[in-house]
């Protein structure tokens, strides 16, 4: 029965996520496995991928054949490099132990240059949030820029019209208050009259 290494499409639609699966190569995509390998995951920078490593191994060495896209991810986590590996061990090119080291140098290099990469992932992130921000800012200061000439103008504007109001409505009022004042009722004060005090009549004394 020949197998392959393949991936299995799940998650939802925009947004896939894939299962690496040994299956029948007669049987359909989504079909029906004969085991999970792990998952794939493109939906993050890096991808994430989980990988059975040893399983994987001993399906290609009992002669799975991956497919275009399963190798390339099998090749990613280091299963091939282990397949090749373990078929020297076979041959007796190399010890066990030999294979593994190589194998553990092999990882240890990988995991490096993937963190590296996330680093400077993350620095361009924090650089493009920078420069949005940078450029927002000056988008403002150009616009506050641009507008205070046009607030100035309305300004100087407005200036003579107000001063030229402002007497008009002080000699509108004038005559207002002259009228006001010629409507008031004149209040007469009396003179003050000197009047003669009665004098006392004399009392003859008997």
């Amino acid at each position: 029965m020949p197998v392959k290494i393949r991936l299995q499409r799940h998650g939802k639609k925009g947004k896939p996520f894939y299962w690496i699966v040994a299956a029948d190569a007669r049987s359909k995509r989504d079909g029906k496995y004969l085991e999970k390998l792990g998952t794939y995951n493109p939906n993050f920078n890096p991808a994430q991928i989980e990988l059975d490593i040893d399983g994987t191994v001993k399906w290609l060495q009992n002669g799975a054949q991956p497919t275009d896209t399963a190798k390339s991810i099998l090749s990613y986590r280091g299963a091939m490099l282990k397949n090749h590996l373990v078929g020297g061990v076979r041959k007796g090119a190399l010890t066990e132990e030999q294979a593994e080291a190589k194998f553990q140098a092999w990882v240890d290099d990988k995991t490096s240059k993937v963190d590296a990469k996330k680093s400077d992932l993350e620095k361009a992130k924090d650089a493009e949030v920078t420069r949005i921000f940078e450029a927002e800012k000056a988008t403002n200061e150009a616009r506050i820029a641009a507008a205070a000439p046009v607030v100035e103008e309305v300004i100087e504007e407005a200036a003579p019209i107000v001063e030229e109001a402002a007497p008009e409505v002080v000699a509108e009022e004038a005559p207002a208050v002259e009228a006001a004042a010629e409507e008031a009722p004149a209040v007469e004060v009396a003179p003050a009259t000197e009047e003669a005090t009665p004098e006392a009549p004399a009392t003859e004394e008997k």
